[in-house]
């Protein structure tokens, strides 16, 4: 779902969630009782804010669903998380993955980074991402050369979209990279090439790597058990 969004340098987001299998035990009713309060945080926070939903099943073993929230400060990512703990399915969810970065300009590139921006492809993959100390005691026009060939390689793939963010100080990772397209070959190609590249060397962690499908959090709901809410109870939910 993608809300309105504003400002720059915006935080983004990405909230992993692994159901307890017993929720599916669960009486029919409830499991859609759960999904309608889900869903009611995620609009609540999407009003004014860019909220996109995905899904893990069949792709990861330790994650089912994927949230990709931006706002302007903390308390508002802070704010989707309580209200999100309230619902009847955080009580049987874990978060097995989550990353926290922030938009900001490549040194690198003028790509625009800082502007919040959805993600358009039907296929989302996302990593966290390490570089070695070694690579920033380098001399800034020498990771800038090194860079530019890492930079041509990924422009001869146009149909992956990059939505790399910074961490540093944030998480555990320096960088969350992700990218978007429509052609699962495609990427897996450009990933090969860019081992390739004198930039690769710097590399210390770049996993787990996550293969996400992008669809409507109603969809990615019904798939953690197979069930549809009924259109007439979210209605009225």
């Amino acid at each position: 779902m993608l809300g309105q969004v504003m400002s720059e340098r915006h935080f983004v987001k990405y909230t992993f969630l692994k159901l307890d299998p017993a929720w599916r035990r669960l009486d029919g009713a409830q499991r859609a009782e759960h999904k309608r309060e889900f869903m009611a945080a995620c609009e609540d926070f999407a009003d004014g804010h860019l909220l996109q939903s995905f899904s893990l099943v069949g792709t990861r073993g330790d994650a089912e669903l994927l949230l990709i929230g931006e706002a302007e400060n903390l308390d508002r990512i802070h704010e989707l998380h309580v209200v999100l703990a309230q619902s009847g399915l955080m009580h049987w969810a874990q978060t097995p993955y989550s990353f926290l970065g922030m938009r900001k300009s490549s040194e690198y590139s003028e790509d625009e980074r800082t502007t919040p921006r959805g993600f358009r492809g039907k296929y989302v993959f996302v990593y966290p991402f390490v570089k070695s100390r070694e690579w920033y005691a380098l001399p800034a026009d020498e990771r800038w050369r090194i860079m530019q060939g890492h930079i041509t390689v990924g422009r001869e793939y146009p149909g992956v979209d990059n939505h790399t963010t910074y961490s540093f100080g944030l998480d555990d990772q320096e960088f969350v990279v992700a990218f978007d397209t429509d052609d699962v070959g495609t990427f897996l190609d450009l990933v090969q090439r860019l081992r390739t590249t004198e930039a690769s060397r710097f590399t210390v962690r770049d996993t787990p790597s996550f293969t996400c499908l992008k669809m409507s959090l109603e969809r990615a709901l019904n798939a953690l058990d197979g069930e549809p809410v009924a259109a007439e109870a979210l209605r009225t939910a």
